[in-house]
């Protein structure tokens, strides 16, 4: 790597870094108005300021032109840093251990809101609120911000930052500047977040409450300012709210960006977001069902809590009213489907997507046609459009990444001794960016009692759930550091 390459690098790190700081200042802003100690919380976020800040002055001059190889460097950079920076103010006011502490501030800006804590009303507003922020911050993707960042000083590299996060699915431009699109994703990000805040106080919330659910369901993130999550507030309405908000949030976010920008559903239109519809509806209807006929509860009841639980899960949320782990190995394997599906792509959402399953069948039923007919031409089409073979194998590829890594993470969970559920679903929850799974980890219980290597190592799972795989495997491979 030469000498370019890293003031690239460090210099695009840098602006992210004075950007997360500015956003941190929030927080002490709320510990100011809850009148808690926020010293030491000021002192680090100016040293995070100063240290980021002298950097971007040193190469203020350099003209930054980040190439593909350098995007991915910054994003898998920016995402360990993120971690780091998260976990200081942790550590400073919960006494939390080092691995703790990156393993919830991981947890927070990949959004997959699996926690240690096991008493969470006990923590300073200040805390409760970044833990929100986190969130919130990951959800859209901090690389969508630099890109807006990004772009104010290298106007025409900031595609590259898209391609490192999100790979394999072709991305559409709405407007002709990657940074127009980026800055107004934020803006429906924002809008969003503001309408579910403001329905959550009208519903009951408190503000506080209000806005830091807002935060965690729009990120698709889950984590609560409640020990029993969003069941602590006994409310039909609060959770009708929040199904909504996640279900929205699970749907590619240009869909959001064509209607405010056109005037049109098109977006909505599509299969995938067709799809991820029909699986959230069937999905929930099937889990009312075992809710009716099983525990004997009112429809009212069991749809409620059963289209919040499919959306919490489907959307990668990781939201609970209740301990769905006890409803029995129907609605386990009901609720297992929901894991493995995921969001639309574009969306806050993790997991795999719902449009990779989408091309994945599409292939495999082009090829059974092939079989029965080898000399003819058949391709795949979604929405009209034919599908490159090049996607088809990048599809392909993810979902394989997608099954290895969870499979070594499974065998060594279930190496160190963890039974089969626990192993299973710890694995899907942290690579998927889910949250609880199931046994040890389930909605009612926590992360606290591995160990610290085992939280690392769910916490990096966590960062390549998060950047989609390639992006992270690509670091091992001898010809990507090349001519770099």
């Amino acid at each position: 790597m030469d000498i370019h390459a890293l003031k690239n690098i460090f210099k695009f790190v840098s602006v992210i870094g004075m950007a997360l700081s500015l956003f941190l200042f929030t927080a002490i802003l709320v510990g100011w108005i809850y009148h808690e100690d926020m010293q030491k919380f000021l002192y680090f976020d100016a040293v995070l300021f100063a240290l980021n800040g002298t950097i971007f002055m040193l190469l203020r001059k350099h003209t930054m032109k980040l190439s593909i190889k350098g995007g991915i460097v910054s994003v898998n950079l920016i995402w360990i840093l993120l971690g780091v920076a998260g976990a200081i103010p942790l550590i400073l006011y919960t006494g939390i251990s080092p691995a703790d502490a990156f393993f919830e501030s991981v947890s927070g800006f990949t959004t997959t809101g699996a926690t240690i804590f096991t008493d969470i009303e006990s923590l300073p507003k200040a805390i409760l609120y970044l833990r929100s922020l986190m969130h919130w911050l990951g959800g859209m993707g901090i690389i969508v911000l630099g890109v807006g960042l990004f772009s104010l000083i290298n106007p025409s590299g900031s595609m590259a930052l898209f391609k490192a996060e999100s790979t394999g699915i072709k991305m559409e431009k709405i407007t002709p500047k990657v940074k127009d699109t980026a800055i107004r994703l934020w803006g429906i990000y924002v809008l969003f977040t503001v309408l579910d805040a403001i329905a959550l106080k009208w519903a009951g919330m408190d503000l506080f409450d209000a806005v830091n659910h807002a935060f965690s369901t729009i990120s698709t993130g889950g984590f609560s300012t409640k020990n029993a999550s969003l069941g602590y507030f006994h409310s039909n309405t609060i959770i009708w709210i929040t199904t909504f908000f996640m279900i929205i949030s699970g749907i590619n976010f240009l869909a959001h960006l064509k209607l405010f920008a056109t005037g049109r559903f098109d977006g909505y239109k599509r299969e995938e977001v067709l799809w991820y519809m029909a699986i959230f509806v069937v999905l929930s209807l099937l889990l009312s069902s075992v809710d009716v006929f099983v525990d004997y509860d009112s429809y009212f009841h069991a749809l409620t809590h059963s289209f919040f639980t499919i959306a919490s899960v489907l959307t990668t949320t990781g939201f609970a009213t209740l301990d769905y782990a006890q409803w029995g190995h129907f609605a386990i394997a009901v609720i297992f489907v929901a894991m493995l599906v995921g969001g639309n792509a574009g969306s806050t959402a993790g997991g795999v997507k719902v449009i990779r399953y989408i091309v994945l069948f599409k292939t495999i039923s082009t090829q059974m046609k092939k079989t029965l007919h080898p000399n003819a031409i058949v391709n795949v089409f979604i929405d009209g459009q034919k599908i490159s073979s090049q996607i088809i194998a990048s599809t392909t590829g993810f979902i394989l990444l997608f099954v290895i890594t969870n499979m070594l993470v499974t065998l060594y969970l279930f190496g160190r001794g963890f039974d089969a559920m626990t192993a299973v679903s710890t694995s899907l929850a942290c690579v998927g960016n889910i949250g609880p799974g199931f046994s040890l980890t389930g909605p009612a219980e926590n992360y606290a009692f591995f160990s610290s290597l085992d939280k690392m190592i769910l916490s990096f799972s966590m960062i390549v759930g998060r950047l989609e795989f390639y992006t992270v495997f690509l670091l091992f491979s001898r010809s990507f550091w090349k001519k770099f």
